[in-house]
C-alpha cells in the first residue's frame, strides 16, 4: 500500500504544467531549469519535480521513465495518470474506490492520520492529489491482449465441432433414407394375380 506525501503549493497550476510536458519534448534529465524553461519560473513549482517521481514519471536521478513519454501521447495520458495516481495514492482508493469531491474531508483526513500532517498540510495534499485525479481516467482501458485473442481464434479453428447426439443421428437418417423396391412380376395373363400382388404391397408397405 502507498501513500505519498508530496504535494505542491500552487496545485492550481497542474493541469497546464502537465499539458507543457505532453506538448514538448522529454528532457534528458528533468531539472529546476526545465521546470523555468517550461514557463514555470516561481519556486513554488520546484516541488513538482519529487512529485513527478513518486508518480513513476521520472527516475529517482531525474531521468524521464516510459510513463513519462506515454504520457506524452494524448490518447493515453489520462489512462497513464490513472495508472500512477492507483499506484502512489492506493490507500485512498481501498477506502474510496471512485473519490469523489464529497469525499475531501474523507481523505484529508487520511493525509493527516497517515502522515502525521498539520490541517494546512494535509489540506495542500488533498488539493494536490484532487487536481491530478481530474487529469486521470479510473477506468479499466488497457489495451486489448492481442496474443490470446490470437489463441482463441486457433482453438476455434482447431477444435473439432461437437458430435452429435445418436437421437440425433437417428432422426436425420430416417428423414434421409429412400427405399428402391423392385418387383419382378411373374409372365402371366391373368390380371388377377397382378392385381393379388399390388394389393399384398399395399397392405404391408402403407399401412
Amino acid at each position: 500500500m502507498a501513500l505519498t506525501n508530496s504535494y505542491i503549493q500552487v496545485y492550481g497550476q497542474l493541469p497546464e504544467f502537465f499539458k507543457r510536458i505532453a506538448d514538448g519534448q522529454a528532457p534528458t534529465k528533468f531539472t529546476r531549469q526545465y521546470v523555468k524553461d517550461l514557463g514555470f519560473a516561481s519556486s513554488n513549482f520546484y516541488a513538482v519535480i519529487p512529485l513527478l517521481k513518486t508518480l513513476g514519471f521520472l527516475s529517482p536521478d531525474g531521468t524521464p521513465t516510459a510513463r513519462y513519454h506515454e504520457y506524452r501521447n494524448t490518447a493515453r495520458s489520462r489512462h497513464v495518470m490513472g495508472e500512477a495516481l492507483k499506484e502512489a495514492y492506493s490507500d485512498l482508493f481501498t477506502i474510496k474506490a471512485r473519490p469523489i469531491d464529497a469525499d475531501r474531508e474523507l481523505i484529508e483526513g487520511k493525509f493527516r492520520s497517515v502522515h502525521n500532517a498539520t490541517p494546512i498540510t494535509a489540506k495542500l495534499m488533498t488539493s494536490t492529489f484532487y487536481s491530478l485525479l481530474a487529469l486521470a481516467d479510473l477506468s479499466d482501458t488497457s489495451e486489448p491482449d492481442f496474443k490470446s485473442r490470437e489463441t482463441e481464434e486457433q482453438l476455434k479453428t482447431t477444435i473439432p465441432p461437437k458430435p452429435e447426439a445418436e437421437s440425433e443421428k437417428g432422426r436425420r437418417l430416417e428423414t434421409n433414407l429412400h427405399y428402391n423396391i423392385q418387383i419382378h412380376l411373374p409372365a402371366t395373363k391373368d390380371v388377377e394375380v397382378y392385381n393379388a400382388i399390388f394389393k399384398s404391397l399395399k397392405g404391408h408397405l402403407l399401412e
